[in-house]
C-alpha cells in the first residue's frame, strides 16, 4: 500500500487522481490532501477518502477546518509553511503535484529533496525553476514523472531507450480554436471566442494559452527539463484529433507514438503505478471509427509564442521565468478586456527583449518573475 499526497486535490488533476486512487484502493492510500481555499470540496474529499492530514493555503479557512475536525484524527496544516511541513512527513511514499501558478515551486523542490517519487502536472516549476529541478533530481536521486499527457507520452516512448538512439521529440497540439483562422482576423478575437476550445473543457488560463499556443511553448521548456534534450531536438505539430499525444523519432528513421483516449486518468495512473500497467476502465480507441489523423505545422506568423518558447529554452537562466510571468499577466489582462488577443503575444516579446538574462550558478528566479510581472502590467496599461 503506497501512501499518496495529492497537492492541489480539488482541481481537475487532483480530482482525477483521487478517482484513480479510488479505483485502486488496494494499492494506494490518499494519505494527504492539500488545497488553496476550496474548503467545501476538500470536506467532501475528507468524508469520502479519510486522509490522515490536509493542508489549506488560506490560513483562516485552515483554522475553520481544524476546528470542525478537532475530534477526528486529522492533522491540519496551514499556509505555505504548513505545506512544506506536510511534505516533510516521511510516511508519504509519493506526491502528485497539481498546483497552478508559482506557489507550487518551493513545495515541489522540497519534495524532490526527499528522493521520493514526484508526479507533476503543473508546468510552472518545470519552466521557471528548470535548472534547480534538474540539479535536485540528480543530487537526491528523485523520481520525477510527468502527468501532462504530452510528456507522459514521451516518457512512455523513451522508457528503456538509450539516449544516443533518439533523434527528435515531437510534441503534438490540438491547435486550439484558431489554427485554421486567417491571421488578419486575429485582431478581432474576443475572450469569449478564445475560451471556446473545440476539444477540451479546461481552466481559463490554459484555454487562452491553447488559443495562443503558449501552452506548447511552455511544454517545450518542460520537455528540456524532464528529458535533458536541447530545444533543437524538439518539434511541435498540430494534430487536431488529439489521439497521438507525442512521438519519438530515432536515428534510424523509425518512430514510436503514444496513442490513447483523451482522458487524464490514463497518464495519472501510469505515473502512480510505473513501471506497471494496471487494468483500468478508461475509454479505448476504436481505430476503425477514427477516419483520419491530420498533422499540420504551426504558422509562426500566427503563433510567435512558439518562437518565444525556443528562445527561452535556448537562453535558460531567468528567461523561462520571465516568459511564464509575462504570459500570466497578459492572459489576465486579455480576459478582463484591457488588451487585445494580438497584444498578448506582442507584450510578451517586449518583456523578454527588455530582460537581462541571469544564469547559474546564482540567480534570483522569483526576482525575475516579479520584474516581468511589473513590466508586463505596465505595458498592458499603455494604449
Amino acid at each position: 500500500m503506497k501512501r499518496v499526497a495529492v497537492i492541489g486535490s480539488t482541481g481537475s488533476i487532483g480530482t482525477n487522481t483521487l478517482e484513480v486512487i479510488g479505483i485502486n484502493r488496494d494499492r494506494f492510500e490518499p494519505y494527504a490532501l492539500a488545497v488553496g481555499s476550496n474548503v467545501a470540496a476538500l470536506e467532501a474529499q475528507i468524508r469520502r477518502f479519510r486522509p490522515k492530514c490536509v493542508c489549506v493555503w488560506d490560513t483562516k479557512k485552515a483554522a475553520a477546518v481544524e476546528k470542525k475536525y478537532s475530534r477526528r484524527k486529522l492533522t491540519v496544516y496551514a499556509g505555505a509553511d504548513g505545506l512544506l511541513a506536510l511534505i516533510k512527513d516521511q510516511r508519504i511514499d509519493m506526491f502528485v503535484f497539481a498546483l497552478s501558478g508559482s506557489n507550487g515551486i518551493r513545495p515541489l523542490l522540497e519534495a524532490l529533496k526527499s528522493g521520493r517519487r514526484v508526479a507533476v502536472a503543473n508546468k510552472e516549476p518545470l519552466v521557471i525553476a528548470r535548472d534547480l529541478v534538474r540539479s535536485l533530481v540528480k543530487r537526491h536521486n528523485a523520481e520525477l514523472l510527468p502527468i501532462d499527457s504530452e510528456h507522459s507520452a514521451l516518457f512512455q516512448c523513451l522508457d528503456g531507450v538509450k539516449p544516443a538512439s533518439v533523434e527528435k521529440l515531437i510534441i503534438t497540439a490540438s491547435g486550439g480554436p484558431f489554427y485554421g483562422l486567417p491571421k488578419a482576423r486575429f485582431a478581432s478575437i474576443t475572450p469569449r471566442q478564445a475560451l471556446r476550445h473545440p476539444k477540451w473543457s479546461m481552466g481559463r488560463k490554459i484555454t487562452i494559452d491553447s488559443a495562443t499556443m503558449m501552452n506548447k511553448a511552455l511544454e517545450l521548456i518542460e520537455a528540456t527539463t524532464l528529458f535533458g534534450v536541447p530545444e533543437t531536438a524538439i518539434d511541435i505539430l498540430i494534430h487536431p484529433e488529439a489521439l497521438i499525444h507525442s512521438l519519438v523519432q530515432f536515428r534510424d528513421g523509425s518512430l514510436l507514438a503514444q496513442v490513447a483516449a483523451a482522458d487524464m486518468r490514463i497518464p495519472i495512473q501510469y505515473a502512480l503505478t510505473y513501471p506497471e500497467r494496471l487494468a483500468a476502465p478508461y475509454p479505448r480507441i476504436d481505430f476503425a471509427r477514427i477516419g483520419q489523423c491530420r498533422f499540420v505545422k504551426p504558422d509562426p506568423k500566427k503563433f510567435p509564442t512558439l518562437a518565444y518558447g525556443y528562445w527561452a529554452a535556448r537562453e535558460g537562466g531567468t528567461l523561462p521565468a520571465v516568459l511564464n510571468a509575462a504570459d500570466e499577466v497578459c492572459v489576465d489582462s486579455f480576459l478582463n478586456g484591457t488588451i487585445s488577443f494580438v497584444r498578448i503575444m506582442n507584450i510578451i516579446e517586449k518583456v523578454m527583449r527588455r530582460h537581462t538574462v541571469r544564469r547559474k550558478p546564482s540567480y534570483d528566479i522569483m526576482g525575475a518573475d516579479r520584474w516581468a510581472r511589473e513590466e508586463a502590467e505596465r505595458l498592458c496599461l499603455r494604449r
